[in-house]
């Protein structure tokens, strides 16, 4: 179990929150670009190994967005911060 501390409700279970991917993963416009592009933004999806700035969604709490910077080899949660 992975333990997330909301920075506006404190630690709580992960099955609280949503997974909102990687910071910086925006999806392009699917018309500006190519067919490949499309599907590898789709299918292709990014395993870096050590700290990743994620967004979370405290979906059943308080319903705010964050950001949180994980380890993906340990899971351990090395900063909160509030998404601006």
């Amino acid at each position: 179990m992975l333990l997330i501390k909301c920075p506006f409700c404190g630690e709580r279970n992960e099955t609280e929150f949503v997974y909102g991917g990687p910071v910086g993963s925006d999806r392009p416009d699917a018309n500006a670009v190519s067919d490949t592009e499309w599907v590898d933004f789709l299918t292709m999806v990014p395993n870096p190994m050590g700290p990743v700035d994620e967004k979370w969604w405290h979906a059943r709490g308080c319903g705010k967005w964050f950001i949180v910077t994980r380890d993906t080899v340990t899971h351990h949660i090395l900063e909160n911060q509030d998404v601006k």
